[in-house]
């Protein structure tokens, strides 16, 4: 699922799972921490901004700000989960063959 497009020069948002997108200069905290709920939650793309043109100034800040926090967190969102299942495994273990 996309969370992050750049469309004509500007940047969107996905508001929900499901949702409509909206312009990327509108985002609220509330925005903000549904977008991090659907990106810790499921499968998602985001345009890079790098390989887009966005036009819109802007845009071009909020989009590219909020791309690389969550791109930073992709990298260690799956070291964390690695981290995390080394660290309880011997307990899931041992609680699973008892």
């Amino acid at each position: 699922m996309k969370i992050l497009k750049i469309d004509k020069g500007c940047g969107y948002f996905r508001t929900e799972a499901e949702g409509t997108w909206s312009a990327i200069d509108k985002i609220d905290k509330n925005d903000l921490l549904n977008l991090l709920n659907l990106f810790l939650e499921k499968e998602v793309e985001m345009d890079s901004p790098t390989e887009h043109d966005l036009q819109n100034e802007v845009h071009k800040i909020v989009y590219s700000n909020i791309y690389e926090k969550l791109d930073a967190l992709a990298d260690s969102k799956s070291t964390f989960k690695d981290d995390s299942e080394r660290k309880y495994l011997s307990e899931l273990n041992k609680y699973s063959s008892a």
